[in-house]
């Protein structure tokens, strides 16, 4: 990678001299506001330092010379040796800067664009990840600077796309017709039962397929009687499993069903022991889809370590419920970017079946960005 300092009048200029140096697939790394000229700290100017860099694999092809080359005069070799030298020097610092550097520094001063500052405060209000929250002002700051009218509809529209793009190749929601075997994991209080319920309502009632449940849940009684009240309103049969010779038989007793739904223990998630059991009494195959049900309620941190715990069985896909318990929901970009899997519901209430919506990556951008108004 290529590192470099430019200094300009104010941004304008100095993204001018960026893309002249280092070309259009630059990137801004930090920017800020510097004291040049004067004598003794009098009579000096504010200007705008940027440091800015360019990966190798896409060659700098600067603005005012793509189309002819550059002989060098006598005696530059040696001073270029120098600059090279310097230049290390300067990309050790850089690395040593942007390692302490604050979070969310990048965008505090006013020298950037209001309407990316909007955007970049609203995904900050949702507690979305430094690192992608970086690399989607880099993408608007250039983009700024490159379109002739730029106004908070376009940055707006422009950041969709972005985030859009940083999810490419995750599938959301739930493909039709489903795998036969739907098993719901994840640690006490998210509402697993509730969840197995809604979709399996969903699954009966929109699409007249035959269910039946499995339930692994034996340590609470009461998570065992909801689910059979459940299955009561549905008239829908449920088998109670202890062992994989147990769940094996109820598998062969549900072999005639189109869907088998299965709810499995809320345990506590610091306990990797629980995860391990449950390869002793499930047994996972082809035929089998597993959601990992999180609570947007959760601290990310939780959430980030709830899924390396559960990541010892195949993970298909998330549901996240309390949406309609919390107004952050940058939580559900960061896992499904980190992890690269999708998200296949989000649920808003209690109520079955009706408060369970399919993850939608289209309205899940317009929720983190549902504060950047243009009239502010």
């Amino acid at each position: 990678m290529k590192v470099k300092k430019f200094t300009g009048r104010d941004m304008p200029d100095a993204m001018k001299k960026v893309r002249q140096e280092l070309g259009d697939h630059a990137v801004i790394l930090t920017s800020k506001t510097v004291s040049t000229g004067g004598f003794l700290g009098l009579f000096s100017r504010k200007s705008i330092q940027v440091i800015a860099a360019v990966d190798e694999e896409h060659p700098s092809t600067p603005v005012t010379a793509r189309s002819k080359t550059r002989e060098k005069e006598p005696g530059t070799y040696k001073n270029e040796s120098l600059q090279e030298s310097d230049l290390e020097k300067e990309v050790s610092e850089i690395k040593e800067t942007l390692h302490h550097l604050k979070k969310d520094s990048l965008l505090s001063s006013s020298d950037h664009p209001l309407p990316l500052i909007k955007v970049d405060n609203a995904l900050q209000d949702h507690e979305v990840e430094h690192y992608i929250r970086q690399e989607t002002r880099n993408t608007l700051l250039m983009e700024w600077y490159r379109s002739e009218a730029p106004d908070t509809s376009s940055i707006k529209k422009k950041t969709k796309h972005v985030l859009k793009n940083a999810m490419k190749g995750i599938e959301f929601g739930h493909s039709f017709p489903p795998k036969k075997f739907i098993h719901l994991v994840g640690p006490t209080g998210v509402g697993k039962t509730t969840t197995l319920a809604k979709i399996a309502a969903h699954y009966q009632l929109n699409h007249k397929l035959s269910i039946g449940f499995i339930t692994t849940d034996t340590y609470r009684i009461a998570a065992v009687e909801q689910l059979k009240t459940y299955a009561k309103i549905l008239d829908v049969p449920i088998e109670v499993v202890y062992s994989l010779e147990d769940f094996k038989r109820a598998k062969q007793k549900f072999v005639e069903k189109d869907v088998v739904f299965i709810d499995s223990a809320g345990r506590n998630y610091q306990n990797s022991l629980y995860v391990d059991q449950l390869n002793e009494v499930i047994e996972f195959d082809d035929d089998m889809e597993t959601f990992l049900v999180l609570s947007l309620t959760s601290k990310y941190k939780d959430m980030k370590y709830i899924y390396q715990q559960f990541s010892k069985i195949p993970i298909d896909k998330f549901i996240f419920t309390k949406y309609d318990e919390t107004s952050s929901y940058g939580a559900i970009l960061n896992l499904v970017v980190e992890s690269r899997i999708g998200a296949a519901y989000v649920t808003n209430g209690q109520n079955v079946p009706d408060d369970i919506e399919v993850c939608d990556p289209d309205q899940m951008i317009d929720w983190l960005l549902a504060g950047v108004t243009e009239n502010e």
